[in-house]
């Protein structure tokens, strides 16, 4: 019994190599992560090809108990046993596989079991798919939401797998048999099938910890190289990302590439890796052209055209935004071995991030692109009608009033001027933006002497910041439509006051005639057509409000028979501030 255990031990050995040797693969782990049709196909003919082996080198023992030593059991005679650790593989498979799996498998080692047994027992056919099933059905009622069952319930499942076995040798051997292979086939296999599953777990729990390391080392370089794309992939941008990946990696090479050019090259080789120059390695016009990732082991692979180049391996990934390439992420390596599956997979994960990252940048692009359209269109809506009436103020001024007219010149310069800078900018200060309005009323004063006064109450710096504009169009909006009928006694108060250490209010009242319910429900809500000027001033700068602040900071509108109050809360920001943290 003694020699049948050593025996048996040394093929538990070779089983449990090759089970080591399969978890390293890629493809296997893919089929044990996730059942489906085609994995349980594969798993299937995988494990059948270990049971045939465990068959194959089984220790034979002859008709008088004695113990034969074959290297490969080619046939049996028909009075000869033979102990292995079939039943050991039946039972990974069907923990690994299911029920199904672990029947196929139990059916295919029973089968070749009998032909070289000189087609005798055929009860190895029926027990093995017995335990295949029995086994695969138990696990995966005990496994729970878990990949496998737990270590002691494997081990309880392969001991209930070998006394099935044991049973029906009984039934067809006597106890002889048994009295010599029970302990060491029980032992060994129950042992057997719960370090294979072990193994299984182990690897697998160790790339998931490795997983989650390399998704750290992705978001901390992502947060370190994120602000850099806001404004696209360029040469100050590459070139300050390339340094960072490169400073806190164990790459020999960083480099970023548009379609064409490289725009940045850190480490070996940037003496011919020249930014500004055009990709000059086959690698990298392979992976632009196809759209796909590239990975080369050689300096051949690679294709540089520099015979001292000293890079010997590389990871290439496209940067891809709405399905189209726009440039390359390439990391390189001395020697090839540093290029490992941790590398490739870092690499890959932040190729995704960066094109995200890219493509949230152009929209954010043309988002500005698309407000900046917008406030110009209102400048081209406003202007011509208040241009008009200012140059034939002027005009008349010119008969009466000389030194008046070339004020009113002046203040027109100063306004077009102004409408011109504020364009530019999605916020200006306060100082600017009052500016901009004290050259609009005095004009408008000139036009009509003594018909509006407007008063300023102001509880925040000069220069706090809001967005260009915004007191303009309440202000135009109150002389335009508020006081129809009235020459005099018309009063706008422009109020800005800190609520808090964030936020600040705009309230902008005339005391006028009140809007009308039809038309306050559209409102800054949608665009409002009138026979004098436009209600898209409002919604565009409400459009605009919600955009730069959020919801929380759109239009409120307040109004009766005694006047109106437009009222707006945004952040309370200063130009100061804003710029310390953008050169931080």
């Amino acid at each position: 019994m003694f020699n049948l255990l050593i025996l048996l031990m040394e093929r538990l050995g070779i089983i449990m190599l090759l089970a080591f040797l399969l978890v390293n693969m890629r493809f296997f782990r893919n089929l044990i992560e996730k059942r489906t049709v085609k994995s349980q196909i594969w798993l299937t003919i995988i494990f059948a090809l270990f049971v045939v082996m465990a068959n194959l080198t089984g220790v034979e023992i002859s008709s008088s108990k004695e113990v034969v030593t074959p290297l490969i059991i080619t046939g049996l005679p028909q009075s000869d046993s033979i102990a292995n650790t079939r039943i050991l593989v039946i039972t990974a498979a069907s923990l690994t596989g299911g029920p199904y799996v672990g029947m196929l498998v139990g059916l295919v080692g029973g089968l070749h079991r009998v032909i070289f047994g000189g087609f005798s027992d055929y009860f190895y056919i029926v027990s093995s798919v017995l335990i295949g099933y029995l086994v695969g059905i138990c696990g995966d009622r005990v496994k729970g939401d878990n990949l496998y069952p737990s270590t002691p319930w494997v081990a309880v499942l392969a001991f209930f797998a070998e006394l099935i076995q044991m049973a029906f040798i009984f039934t067809f051997h006597g106890y002889g048999l048994i009295k010599l292979i029970f302990v060491p086939m029980v032992l060994l296999n129950t042992i057997g099938a719960s370090l294979f599953i072990e193994i299984l777990r182990t690897y697998l729990s160790n790339e998931r910890q490795l997983k989650a390391v390399q998704t750290k080392d992705v978001l901390e370089l992502t947060n370190k190289t994120l602000p850099y794309f806001r404004n696209g992939l360029d040469f100050d941008s590459a070139d300050h990302v390339c340094r960072i990946i490169k400073k806190y990696t164990n790459f020999d090479a960083v480099g970023l590439t548009d379609r064409v050019n490289v725009l940045s090259h850190i480490g070996a080789g940037e003496d011919h890796h020249i930014a500004g120059e055009p990709v000059i390695t086959d690698l990298s016009k392979s992976a632009i052209l196809t759209g796909k990732e590239k990975l080369a082991y050689t300096k051949e692979e690679i294709g540089c055209p520099e015979p001292s180049c000293p890079l010997t391996s590389a990871i290439v990934f496209p940067l891809r935004v709405n399905d189209q390439t726009i440039g390359a992420l390439k990391v390189y390596f001395c020697e090839g071995s540093k290029m490992t599956v941790v590398e490739e997979n870092l690499v890959r994960g932040l190729a995704m991030i960066f094109s995200g990252q890219l493509a949230i940048g152009i929209a954010e692009q043309q988002t500005s692109l698309l407000n900046e359209a917008e406030i110009r269109a209102l400048q081209v809506q406003i202007n011509p009608h208040f241009f008009f009436n200012a140059i034939n103020t002027i005009s008349a001024l010119m008969r009466v009033n000389v030194e008046k007219a070339h004020q009113a010149l002046m203040q027109l310069s100063v306004f077009f001027r102004s409408s011109l800078r504020n364009g530019q900018e999605k916020e200006v200060t306060l100082k600017e933006e009052r500016r901009h309005v004290d050259s609009y009323m005095s004009i408008e004063k000139l036009r009509f002497p003594n018909k509006f006064t407007i008063d300023y109450q102001v509880g925040v710096p000069n220069d706090t910041l809001l967005p260009s504009f915004c007191l303009q169009i309440f202000v135009e909006n109150a002389v335009r439509h508020a006081f129809k009928g009235r020459k005099q006694g018309n009063r706008i108060i422009i109020r800005l006051k800190q609520l808090d250490d964030e936020h600040m209010e705009i309230d902008v009242i005339d005391n006028g005639n009140g809007i009308d319910p039809t038309v306050l429900k559209h409102l800054g809500k949608e665009p409002i057509s009138e026979s004098k000027g436009s209600g898209t001033a409002l919604y565009n700068l409400n459009m605009r409000l919600k955009g730069l602040y959020g919801t929380s900071s759109q239009l409120q509108i307040e109004t009766n028979d005694n006047g109106t109050i437009f009222k707006t809360n945004i952040p309370l920001k200063n130009k100061a501030t804003v710029n310390l943290i953008g050169n931080n």
